[in-house]
């Protein structure tokens, strides 16, 4: 009788679904037929991975070849399809994050205002030994100032701009929500954070500005010793605001919480004086070193009050601000009309070392007031003064340079300045001439002894005598300037000689509508090196009072000059986008006859 086969399991796991039994046999001869068939099925399967082996070992070398290469004309699998991009991006809204920053360890004082002094640490690490573990207030000073330049910028110099706060309101720093959000993260940070926010105020100079402020510091008074710069200006004019605009009006009324009007602009009258802003100033802020005092600018603008009352019959005393060794003025007509001006601000402020004043329009009462201030003995070490920063070229001598001329020499006075035997710096923006290097060798009582390291002029205009009103024009086509311009290099370049001490000089003019601005004259000697201008004489002359300094290029032509269609001459120069190093003089006679950029 024979059996239907079903797969069964031997002890190995073989499947001998396969191996067939004839149960017709004697036991003993199906006993041996099982093991014969067991012995064959091994030996295959022996041979089988033997085999397998020896395909999988093939290797291609001298003896025996390698696999041969599949035929070109072999049947190509199916080409990968890569999944189908979303038509939307997976994530279509921003993560929600939460700007709150808490305290891992004191949950309760993360809530707490940044300018309190008590703010809790964060622990950041801990090492394998439970009992020893590190946080964020133990690493260096350095770390922490890296990490925070990372975040929010370098900081830069106190005279800049980049962080400015105002009383009772946000910090005027661009990210001071973030700013101020990360000052609860450490007491390092806290420290840091506010430094930052607050080496830099600006102030309104109103009564209520002042006396709003004053609150505030009182309030915080951890927050005094961070301000290193106030900056206090003085409004010219306010809105006045008349009644209702109820009737119909060609112009658009001012929208106010009262409801629409009719507004004009007029005088302030809430100002405060240069007394209380003083007197502010020293009992606030205790260890401010730049004080900035702007005047406004506006059509006769009303000059800023000195004294509190209008009763000047007894003598008074400005209060002192001790601390302060930089004072910047802006709009400085408003601040400063005269010398008794300018002897008042000073008085408040003892340890004055610089003194930086610009004006806004050019006029003659600022030439003669500056003259009149450079007569005073002074004891300033650096003195930066903008008389007209307009950087534009003119035709001719404008009327009130002709009324200054008329009374002073100013290149004169301003010698008078740099003359100090206290000066390290001068830098000066307005019209100069060779008088000034004259005047100042001859002033100079021993010029061994002189202490002036850095002169940097920027020209407006080089006053000379002329003997017609358009040969007083400035700019590169007019050759009477240029060569008043050489003169006042050559005039310096001798002055080098005496005055050894001097380090850095730069004489430059600057035309914004030059039509080929890397034309614009210059002369620069520093680190015993020169560049710009030059000529056979100037060279010579260089030799003589400084002949260890060279030119860094002496180059004989612009550039390449060609002539248009129209006749006009035109310049391709070889610097089109840097600096030349070498400008000489008598290539400027070509530009006189006219110029055409290409």
């Amino acid at each position: 009788m024979e059996f239907p086969t079903s797969p069964m399991l031997i002890d190995d796991g073989r499947d001998v679904d396969s191996l067939s039994i004839d149960t017709r046999l004697p036991r003993a001869e199906r006993a041996q037929s099982i093991i014969h068939q067991a012995e064959d099925e091994e030996e295959d399967e022996n041979k089988a991975t033997v085999e397998l082996a020896s395909i999988m070992t093939t290797t291609s070398n001298p003896v025996s070849p390698g696999p041969s290469s599949p035929p070109l004309d072999q049947v190509r699998m199916q080409d990968f399809i890569p999944p189908t991009r979303p038509s939307s991006t997976p994530f279509p809204q921003p993560e929600p994050r939460s700007t709150d920053l808490r305290c891992l360890r004191c949950p309760s004082e993360a809530s707490m205002d940044p300018d309190e002094p008590s703010v809790s640490d964060i622990p950041s690490v801990q090492t394998d030994n439970e009992n020893a573990g590190l946080n964020l207030s133990d690493l260096p000073a350095e770390i922490h100032e890296c990490i925070l330049d990372h975040l929010f910028g370098y900081r830069v110099s106190t005279s800049s701009k980049s962080s400015i706060t105002r009383w009772g309101t946000a910090l005027r720093h661009p990210r001071r929500k973030e700013l101020s959000e990360l000052s609860r993260v450490s007491r390092t940070w806290k420290v840091l954070i506010q430094d930052r926010l607050y080496r830099h105020i600006k102030l309104k100079a109103t009564i209520d500005s002042l006396r709003g402020s004053f609150e505030y510091f009182a309030a915080h008074p951890h927050l005094r010793s961070y301000i290193k710069h106030v900056e206090i200006w003085f409004p010219v004019f306010r809105p006045k605001y008349g009644p209702l605009a109820l009737g119909t009006a060609n112009t658009l009324p001012t929208v106010t919480p009262d409801g629409l009007t009719t507004a004009s602009y007029v005088l302030p009258m809430d100002n405060c004086s240069l007394e209380e802003a003083f007197y502010f100033v020293a009992n606030t802020f205790p260890d401010v070193c730049i004080m900035t005092l702007e005047g406004g600018e506006r059509r006769k603008a009303p000059k800023v009050r000195h004294w509190i009352g209008e009763d000047q019959s007894c003598p008074r005393t400005m209060p002192r601000v001790n601390s302060v060794h930089t004072l910047i003025c802006k709009g400085q007509w408003n601040l400063i009309r005269g010398q008794d001006d300018f002897e008042t601000i000073t008085s408040a402020l003892p340890n004055l070392k610089e003194w930086q004043g610009s004006y806004s329009k050019p006029k003659s009462k600022s030439y003669l007031t500056m003259a009149d201030i450079f007569s005073m003995p002074m004891k300033l070490e650096k003195l930066v003064l903008c008389l007209e920063g307009d950087y534009r070229r003119e035709m001719s001598f404008p009327s009130y340079f002709l009324k200054v001329s008329s009374k002073v020499h100013f290149c004169s006075k301003l010698a008078d300045a740099a003359a100090s035997p206290y000066l390290e710096q001068i830098s000066y923006t307005g019209r100069v001439c060779q008088q000034f290097f004259n005047d100042l060798v001859l002033k100079c009582h021993d010029t061994r002894l002189s202490r002036l390291k850095r002169i940097d002029l920027t020209v407006k205009n080089c006053c000379r005598k002329v003997a017609h009103w358009n040969e007083s024009g400035s700019g590169i086509t007019d050759m009477n300037f240029i060569k008043a311009f050489e003169q006042l290099v050559l005039a310096g370049i001798r002055a080098l000689g005496k005055l050894q001490s001097i380090e850095y000089l730069r004489i430059r003019y600057v035309d914004l509508d030059s039509p080929v601005p890397p034309l614009n004259p210059y002369f620069l000697l520093d680190k015993g090196w020169c560049s710009g201008v030059w000529s056979d004489e100037i060279v010579a002359e260089l030799n003589i009072s400084r002949p260890s300094v060279q030119f860094e290029e002496l180059s004989e032509s612009f550039g390449e000059v060609g002539y248009n269609k129209d006749g006009r001459m035109t310049i391709s120069p070889d610097f089109p986008r840097s600096k030349s190093l070498s400008l000489k003089l008598g290539n400027y006679a070509m530009l006189s006859v006219g110029i055409a950029m290409p």
